[in-house]
């Protein structure tokens, strides 16, 4: 039996899925894609091979004062063919900028924009708040990610992928932000 506790202040997450065929493009590349830290993956299809194959995140929340921070949790792309990989270490989402930033250890362990928010402008949050049990709701949905101008050229580069391999706005997928807040009053 499988139980699950009802959503608290500081249990914010953030659900990412890659777009259909973004795994099997990496995957015919010998790329694989997965989290580490508090971050859980799935696979949404049959497999990453298949034409209509996904990635899912679950990435937990860590603040959001100057952006959805992602402490302790990293996005890794790993070259199967030659053991290299490439670390997103600790994801923080602009929602206002429309940016996604994290800091790379590959490339000098420098904070660089790694995806970008092609729907920034239009994101609206669903807020709802329950008095009963004190508790604000803030949920963005449907925010499409599409890879930062570079970053592809970037990734394919430490990767030891040949050059073009990733299309510079190579499209990402799409996440789905949700914030819990105690309700103070």
């Amino acid at each position: 039996t499988a139980t699950a506790d009802s959503a608290k202040p500081g249990q914010s997450m953030t659900h990412m899925k890659t777009g259909a065929g973004l795994a099997s493009t990496l995957e015919a590349a010998g790329v694989l894609l997965y989290v580490q830290g508090g971050a859980t993956s799935s696979i949404i299809g049959d497999s990453i091979a298949s034409a209509n194959g996904q990635y899912v995140f679950h990435i937990p929340v860590t603040a959001n004062k100057s952006g959805v921070q992602h402490l302790g949790s990293n996005i890794v792309f790993f070259n199967t063919a030659n053991n290299s990989f490439l670390q997103l270490r600790n994801p923080v989402i602009n929602l206002k900028t429309g940016v996604v930033t994290a800091t790379i250890p590959q490339a000098d362990n420098k904070s660089m924009t790694v995806l970008t928010i092609t729907n920034a402008a239009t994101l609206k949050p669903k807020v709802t708040t329950d008095k009963k049990t004190k508790m604000r709701t803030t949920v963005y949905s449907g925010a499409t990610l599409s890879l930062a101008p570079g970053i592809a050229a970037a990734i394919s580069s430490i990767l030891g992928l040949p050059e073009n391999s990733l299309p510079d706005a190579t499209a990402f997928g799409s996440t789905d932000v949700t914030l819990y807040s105690k309700i103070t009053s």
